[in-house]
C-alpha cells in the first residue's frame, strides 16, 4: 500500500479475474462454489478465508472494507447495510447485560433511540455527558462495569467538537473501548484511531457515497473487536449488498477531492452568513467564533461540509426559510453533491423530547446546511434570498 491516503482509495482493488478488467466488477452472487467437499468443509470450519455466502463475505464488499481500513489506519473492518446497523452492531457485539456505556449526549436521533430505548431492554446501562465535559467529568462518569465510550465529532447537528486525544487518554487509562462515529468528518479529514479510538463507525450513505445513491455502513478498528462484530453480524444479517459495495468503493476514489470542495464551499458560506441580520448564531468548526476551534484544528484537516445556524424568528422563520429555497434540496440526507437544507427539530431529532433537544442546542430555529459541490455563489445566493423572506 502507498503511504498516501488518496492513492490507496484509488488503487486498492480486488484481484483481477481472467478477463483482466481494469475496473473491479460487481460480484452479484449470494453464494460461492467449491471444487470439492474438503475445500467446502475447510471454509465452513474457518480454516481458510474462502468466500461462502455474501452475508458472510464478498470480494466487492471486502474491497470497500480494505479501502476504509487504509483510509482510517485500521487493522480490520466489516461493512453493513446502513450506518445505523454499523452503530447497532458495534454495540450489540461487544456489550452484554450488566455493562455500562458512556456517550456524548449530542448524537444522531436514531443512535439516541438505540441507547435510551433499546439498550436498557438488554440490561445495558448508559450515561450521557455534555459535549463540553472536561477530562474530570469523563473520569467521574466511569463505573466498574463501563465497557465502552461512544461519541460523534463533529456532532450532528450542533457541530460540537469533542477532544479525541483527551477522551482517548481516558479510555486507554481504564481499558475501555472508544467507539467514534466519524461520519461528519470522513477519514480524509480526521482519523480517530490516531487519537486512541478502538473502533470507528460510518454511515457510508453520506459523504462516503457522496451522491445520495445507496445506503451503507462500515465499522473499522482493532482486529480482535472486529472479529466479534463480524461473528455477530454474520449471524444477525446486516450485511452490505455487493451492488452497494461496488458503488461505495468507486465513490472512495473521489472522496479526497470532493471533501476539499465541500469544505471550501462550506467555509465560504459560513463566513458570508456569520453576520447576517436574520441569523442569531452560526457554527462552523474552522471559524474563529466556534467555541472548540482549537480542538477542531488539532484533529481535523478542514472544517467539513456542514454549516448550522439559528434563525432569529425561531420555528416559523425556519419553516419560511425552507419553503422559500429554490435550489437547495429538502431531503432526509446529507453529504450529497447537491446542497441540502434541513430542520433537525422536526426531522432527524424529532423523537427527542424538547428538554433533550435543548440540552444539545437543537433549537426550534436551527437550520442545518449540507454544503454541496455547486458553485459557492449559487449556494449562497439561494440561502440569502430565502433569508430575506423569513
Amino acid at each position: 500500500m502507498s503511504t498516501h491516503q488518496q492513492t490507496n482509495a484509488i488503487r486498492i482493488q480486488t484481484e483481477r479475474t481472467n478477463e483482466m478488467e481494469h475496473s473491479t466488477p460487481m460480484f452479484l452472487t449470494s453464494s460461492f462454489c467449491f471444487d470439492n467437499a474438503e475445500d467446502m468443509r475447510a471454509a465452513f470450519a474457518d480454516e481458510t478465508d474462502a468466500n461462502i455466502y455474501s452475508r458472510f463475505s464478498n470480494p466487492g464488499v471486502q474491497e470497500f472494507v480494505d479501502k476504509m481500513c487504509a483510509l482510517e489506519g485500521a487493522e480490520a473492518g466489516y461493512a453493513t447495510a446502513s450506518g445505523m446497523s454499523a452503530v447497532f452492531g458495534s454495540f450489540m457485539a461487544l456489550l452484554k447485560q450488566g455493562d455500562h456505556l458512556i456517550a456524548c449526549n449530542a448524537i444522531f436521533g436514531s443512535t439516541h433511540t438505540i441507547i435510551a430505548k433499546y439498550l436498557p431492554k438488554f440490561g445495558i446501562e448508559y450515561t450521557y455527558l455534555d459535549a463540553n465535559a472536561d477530562e474530570a467529568a469523563w473520569e467521574a462518569a466511569i463505573k466498574p462495569n463501563t465497557r465502552m465510550i461512544y461519541l460523534e465529532t463533529p456532532t450532528n447537528p450542533g457541530l460540537d467538537i469533542l477532544d479525541l486525544e483527551m477522551i482517548g487518554r481516558v479510555s486507554k487509562k481504564h481499558s475501555i473501548i472508544l467507539n467514534v462515529d466519524n461520519c461528519f468528518a470522513t477519514p480524509v479529514n480526521q482519523q480517530p484511531i490516531d487519537f486512541g479510538a478502538d473502533l470507528v463507525v460510518h454511515s457510508a450513505t453520506k459523504w462516503l457515497d457522496g451522491q445520495g445513491r445507496v445506503l451503507g455502513g462500515v465499522i473499522v478498528g482493532r482486529k480482535d473487536l472486529i472479529k466479534e462484530i463480524y461473528l455477530f453480524c454474520r449471524s444477525t444479517g446486516p450485511a452490505l449488498s455487493p451492488f452497494n459495495a461496488w458503488v461505495l468503493s468507486k465513490s472512495l476514489e473521489t472522496l479526497d477531492v470532493r471533501m476539499e470542495r465541500h469544505a471550501s464551499n462550506a467555509l465560504f458560506i459560513a463566513q458570508s452568513l456569520e453576520k447576517n441580520e436574520k441569523i442569531s448564531s452560526l457554527r462552523y468548526p474552522f471559524l474563529a467564533s466556534h467555541p472548540h476551534v482549537a480542538i477542531a484544528k488539532k484533529q481535523m484537516k478542514n472544517g467539513g461540509g456542514i454549516v448550522c445556524f439559528e434563525l432569529k424568528g425561531g420555528l416559523e422563520s425556519g419553516r419560511a426559510f425552507l419553503n422559500n429555497l429554490k435550489m437547495l434540496s429538502l431531503t432526509a440526507n446529507l453529504g450529497d453533491t447537491r446542497s441540502i437544507a434541513s430542520h433537525p427539530a422536526s426531522t432527524t431529532h424529532a423523537k427527542l423530547s424538547e428538554a433533550e433537544r435543548q440540552a444539545v442546542n437543537i433549537t426550534p430555529g436551527l437550520i442545518r446546511i449540507s454544503v454541496g459541490l455547486e458553485h459557492k455563489e449559487d449556494i449562497l445566493n439561494d440561502i440569502l434570498q430565502a433569508l430575506e423572506k423569513c
